[in-house]
């Protein structure tokens, strides 16, 4: 019976990682530690994600004691500053949370007997355009503080790897496709919920701009593979871009993808607009070969009729997607108005909440 231990399990990614492995392992004790920034960035109210754990730790990220991994044999890292816009937003804390205290919690397992780090990188590190399709070989090229504190993080925690500590970095695919804690800020889940309220996807440029994408639930099929990967393959520590070659998509393919899947949606394409250069495409040619059984099955197709499912059944129609509280900086920033996190993005104690004294009816 393993016992495993996921970081900012109560995010995008979090929230389906956690039910797909307690799907495959039944027995197991599954413990989440987040600081649940987005707890409530539910499209349904009526059950939660954490249903399915054993034990939830309401803690941030930059606080874990060597205490807490007591007895925990394996670490899903996913707990991150997300990239842009909230990276931009929060340059010198991307830096403490996603590389500082990523390291010191890798640190602190080797410390405590856990055998296995699998840590959540990106295809990102490889950044602008390359002349080719960028392999683990390529050299990487971070322009974002979330890119940054990733590749500095691979560097780091291959260094702590040894034949008791086996590290996996994998380099994820942009995330898309439907989650319980779905997140707007992303191309597909942007493009079908403008699409479902106006009827219209709009895109600022000539949408040859080309990234990697992963639906969630394979990139938690991703992660199974790496709890589960011995040594033997791909050795003490190993970094790995996880998604596909066929899910290297343009802007406006997934545009054109959206319309097929909703009738009338128009797209629009800003043709005389500059060609974006962040654009790049990966090769997953060593994952396929590393983790046959564990390649993503999930179509583009299927990723957007789930989001419209899902969208549909919360009822979301809002046309003002970007002033949504499922844009993750519409939250943060919003937590942080209503005096809830301070400016290093750690919760205030309620008696410093603006109106403090006065919640539920006390006197002051």
């Amino acid at each position: 019976m393993k016992t495993i231990l996921i970081t900012g399990n109560m995010g995008y990614v979090g929230s389906i990682v956690v039910r797909y492995l307690r799907e495959y392992y039944p027995a197991a004790t599954l413990i989440g530690v987040d600081t649940g920034y987005f707890a409530a960035c539910l499209l349904e109210n009526t059950v939660l994600p954490e249903r399915f754990l054993n034990q939830q730790y309401f803690a941030d990220v930059r606080d874990v004691t060597e205490q807490m991994l007591q007895g925990v044999e394996a670490i899903v890292h996913l707990a991150a500053i997300a990239e842009e816009p909230v990276g931009n937003a929060y340059d010198a804390l991307t830096h403490s949370i996603n590389q500082e205290a990523t390291l010191k919690l890798a640190a602190a397992a080797k410390r405590a007997g856990v055998a296995g780090f699998v840590f959540a990188s990106c295809c990102g590190v490889y950044s602008f355009a390359h002349a080719g399709t960028c392999d683990e070989q390529a050299e990487v090229n971070p322009r974002t503080a979330y890119a940054r504190a990733k590749a500095n993080s691979e560097i780091g925690l291959k260094t702590l790897a040894d034949n008791n500590f086996q590290v996996t970095c994998l380099r994820f695919a942009g995330a898309c496709g439907a989650s319980p804690r779905l997140r707007l800020d992303q191309a597909l889940s942007a493009f079908v919920t403008v699409a479902m309220a106006s009827g219209g996807i709009e895109i600022m440029n000539d949408g040859s701009q080309c990234h990697p994408l992963i639906d969630v639930a394979d990139a938690a099929r991703a992660i199974h593979w790496a709890i589960e990967r011995p040594s033997t393959v791909g050795g003490e520590a190993l970094v790995v871009n996880a998604g596909s070659d066929q899910w290297n998509y343009e802007l406006r393919d997934l545009a054109a993808a959206v319309a097929d899947e909703i009738p009338g949606v128009r797209v629009n394409l800003n043709r005389d607009a500059l060609p974006d250069q962040r654009s790049y495409r990966v090769s997953f040619e060593l994952f396929r070969k590393l983790a046959p059984q564990h390649q993503p099955i999930v179509t583009l197709k299927s990723s957007i009729r789930e989001l419209k499912t899902v969208l549909e059944h919360a009822h979301f129609a809002d046309r003002k997607v970007r002033k949504s509280n499922l844009m993750r900086l519409n939250m943060l920033s919003q937590l942080r108005q209503d005096g809830h996190l301070d400016e290093e993005l750690r919760w205030v104690a309620p008696s410093s909440f603006p109106g403090a004294g006065k919640l539920m009816g006390f006197p002051a």
